[in-house]
Parts: structure tokens; C-alpha cells; sequence
């Protein structure tokens, strides 16, 4: 079961206008093996590119996937993340603001220290932002790779025929 932090009508239109500003700024950035959430990608281009590795002779593909990603993200990591690119502070402070919005549990409000809160439109790119990294590092390794959201980390590994 995964917790939802859905914004209301307000928030998920000043979430929209954030989103599609960063995104502006994070998304050239973004490596071009992660496929997950961005402009003029999608699952199916993740799907054609793994099929070309293959057609290049690599035999095994890693089924991955990072568990509760989504719920641990750590807020001090992704904001540093965030600005080294956006200096206005104000944008910053409404980002960590909805970082830790929390959810409602039981008809209870739970503020949040970790995480990202999905259901809202920003939450995907503050994904792709704090886990850029770990795609820039599978680069570095020369690793062939094909990255949507947060399925990166190994499950099991299957030989491909």
C-alpha cells in the first residue's frame, strides 16, 4: 500500500507551474537513459532502447526496482540537490513546504520528515532530480541501462534469449 499526499486544486496548480518551470532547467541535464516522467519519453521508449542493447549483443538484463523510494527520500539531500540550480528562496521554501505537507492517516494530518508526497504533479520531478545521480554513476561505470522512476535497484536477474 502506498501513501498519497493529494494537494488540493490550489497547490496541484501552483505544483504544476514549479514542475514545468524545473523541468525546464533539470530536464537537459537528465541523462538519457531515464525514461520515466519526462517530456517526449515514456515507458515505451525504455522498452525500444533495452531491446537495442540487446540487438548489440548484451545477454542479461537486472530487473531492478529501489523499495518505498518514494516514501525515504530524504528532504536536506534533495533540496541541496535543487539548489545548486534555483537560487530564489522563496521557490525553495514552497518546495520543502510541500515536502513535508504530510498526508492524512486516519483523518489526521501526518506531517512528513522524509519522503516525497505522490499525487501531485511535482513529486516525479524531484525524483528524477535526487536520482540523476545514480544514473550519471551507472554511466560512469559503462553500464548499459534503462531507468523509469524508481526501478533501479537489483531484483533478479534473467538471461534474455
Amino acid at each position: 500500500m502506498r501513501l498519497l499526499g493529494i494537494p488540493t486544486v490550489l497547490d496541484r496548480l501552483i505544483q504544476q507551474a514549479i514542475a514545468q518551470t524545473l523541468t525546464n532547467i533539470f530536464d537537459p541535464c537528465f541523462s538519457n537513459n531515464s525514461f520515466g516522467f519526462r517530456p517526449g519519453r515514456s515507458g515505451h521508449d525504455a522498452v525500444k532502447q533495452a531491446k537495442e542493447y540487446m540487438n548489440q549483443g548484451y545477454k542479461y538484463a537486472i530487473d531492478m526496482d529501489l523499495e518505498k523510494f518514494f516514501d525515504k527520500v530524504n528532504h536536506d539531500i534533495l533540496m541541496h540537490r535543487v539548489s545548486k540550480k534555483i537560487k530564489d528562496k522563496r521557490v525553495l521554501k514552497l518546495i520543502r513546504l510541500y515536502l513535508q505537507s504530510g498526508i492524512m492517516l486516519n483523518g489526521i494530518v501526518v506531517r512528513s520528515e522524509e519522503g516525497t508526497p505522490q499525487g501531485g504533479p511535482l513529486s516525479p520531478l524531484l525524483a528524477n532530480i535526487l536520482l540523476d545521480d545514480l544514473d550519471k554513476e551507472l554511466e560512469k561505470r559503462g553500464h548499459k541501462f534503462c531507468r523509469y522512476a524508481d526501478d533501479c535497484a537489483p531484483r533478479r536477474r534473467v538471461q534474455v534469449a
